[in-house]
């Protein structure tokens, strides 16, 4: 072999696949291009200028939860179409188009883990999944998992991720703001706490309940958190709101919610919520 060799260089350099996707993103908020595998390190965050990304169920499980210790619970629980309802397509249709999509056959996920040796109850709710819209089967599956709170003495962590209340179920769906809420007042009567955390997007009926009912709410940066709209606001009240109304630093501005985490930083946020609630002697929460 002489002096200079014709070999190709030993360097591996990532090619395109047949699709064309070579797997670097333009970040929608900052612009700046990113690669998939160091979004997927940081919790679905831009690690330019740390947006986040909207998770699904599974992810937001396994960031939250010890590997291996999620057990999924009632989730023989199953949507039905009671007032066989029908707007632009039927609701049983919409049903099966969004388990396709999420890959569950409902807006939320329950079930027991640890989250840094704490035995909790969790529950998270997937918004690809019509919105995250909170129907009956989300209300009971919801409110057995705060019973089985109750009854084992667990902390409780809900994640919320909604468009509120499920119209196709009309006031079936609202009734679950009710029961939600009335199973939350007997948790918190029997001292176990209850850590609601706010995802983007969190509005309608699930903030109007269950979600700002937390002994703690915690929220994720810039996420959008409210009943009604903007829009319908401005128009109720004859004035222009603030451009940063309802997000969560102008929640934390005026006392809506307790802090704002970054995602990487939240599991361990709700493990020194629960240092205090549950082991400190002088909470009202105390483990007995």
């Amino acid at each position: 072999m002489g002096l200079f060799s014709r070999d190709k260089p030993k360097i591996k350099i990532q090619t395109t696949k047949r699709d064309g996707f070579s797997g670097w993103l333009k970040c929608t908020h900052c612009t700046e291009l990113i690669h998939t595998n160091e979004l997927e390190r940081n919790d679905n965050c831009c690690p330019k200028c740390d947006y986040h990304y909207r998770l699904s169920a599974d992810e937001r499980i396994r960031s939250l939860s010890d590997p291996g210790t999620f057990k999924v619970l009632f989730s023989e629980l199953k949507p039905v179409d009671a007032l066989d309802f029908v707007d632009t397509e039927s609701y049983l249709k919409r049903l099966k188009t969004a388990e396709e999509k999420s890959g569950h056959n409902e807006a939320i996920l329950v079930g027991t883990c640890e989250l840094n040796r704490y035995n909790i109850a969790l529950a998270v709710m997937d918004f690809s999944f019509m919105g995250g819209s909170m129907g009956s089967v989300v209300g009971e599956r919801l409110t057995r998992l705060i019973e089985l709170a109750l009854a084992e003495r667990l902390p409780l962590v809900i994640v919320s991720s909604s468009g509120g209340a499920r119209m196709q179920e009309s006031i079936l769906s609202l009734m679950q703001m009710a029961k939600t809420s009335a199973a939350l007042a007997r948790l918190h009567e029997a001292g176990v706490p209850y850590i609601s955390v706010l995802t983007n997007p969190t509005t309608g009926g699930v903030t109007a309940s269950f979600a700002s009912l937390g002994d703690i709410i915690i929220a994720e940066p810039n996420a959008i958190i409210g009943f009604a709209g903007p829009r319908v606001i401005e128009q109720t009240i004859g004035r222009q709101l603030p451009p940063d109304a309802q997000k969560s630093e102008f929640l934390l501005q005026h006392g809506m919610v307790d802090c704002i985490v970054k995602r990487p930083q939240l599991k361990q946020k709700i493990t020194d919520c629960l240092d205090c609630l549950w082991l400190n002697p002088n909470s009202k929460h105390h483990k007995e």
